[in-house]
């Protein structure tokens, strides 16, 4: 996108770009659902085509990043501090990179997930993804959050957001344990460089769901501060 294509959103709306980054960054996490039923079924050729296209949504998300910081406008006709929408994009951004590494450390190993675990594994990566569809679907919320002026039902409805984002974490949280308790009765049968990857990739797989609620509490807090 051109400086003066981003120029333009932001003489509309200083959010559109926000939600349009928020937008790419779950594209890019949405790869990854292609991407593990690849490794799961080792099939390592389209576990690279799909992890090619969550580099270029992370990319795209980078690009989107840097003009958005380039132009961002700052000032008293800003409706929301210019350090409150800097540090969302910081937040949104993480969960592409994050989205990024977890492929390129599974495909950089053809890192193979126990066929006893696939199951939970994919339930887990899916309820993460709920998490990051979730903070897009608030963040998207903030043009009228804006028109409302931070009051009446819209602030209801993105607070409930913010709630189901804490009890989608917490999901991911309990699957997370019970998954590394699965693995760890397996690790005597398993590499112990790839066990360590695993949990590493379990542990990066919930980060996705931790970030995204990072999203929601610092869009919780731009509504306390209006």
């Amino acid at each position: 996108m051109s400086a003066n294509s981003i120029l333009g959103l932001f003489a509309k709306s200083p959010i559109k770009p926000l939600e349009e980054h928020i937008s790419v960054v779950h594209e890019c996490c949405e790869g990854l659902v292609p991407f593990f039923n690849a490794v799961f079924s080792k099939d390592w050729e389209a576990a690279t085509e799909a992890r090619a296209f969550i580099s270029r949504k992370e990319k795209d998300a980078d690009k989107l990043k840097r003009n958005i910081r380039l132009n961002l406008p700052g000032g008293i006709f800003m409706p929301v501090e210019r350090s409150d929408l800097l540090e969302l994009l910081t937040h949104q951004d993480r969960i592409a990179n994050k989205a990024k590494d977890i492929s390129g450390r599974i495909l950089g190993r053809h890192l193979e997930v126990p066929e006893s675990l696939v199951d939970l594994f994919m339930a887990y990566v899916k309820r993460s993804l709920d998490a990051t569809a979730l903070a897009k679907d608030a963040i998207n919320e903030l043009d009228d959050l804006l028109e409302t002026g931070f009051r009446g039902r819209e602030v209801e409805l993105v607070e409930r957001m913010i709630q189901r984002l804490d009890a989608i974490e917490d999901d991911t949280d309990s699957q997370q344990i019970k998954l590394r308790k699965e693995l760890f009765k397996l690790e005597d049968q398993l590499n112990p460089v790839n066990v360590m990857f695993l949990y590493y990739i379990i542990e990066s797989i919930g980060a996705l769901a931790d970030q995204a609620q990072r999203v929601g509490a610092r869009l919780e807090l731009m509504i306390y501060r209006s």
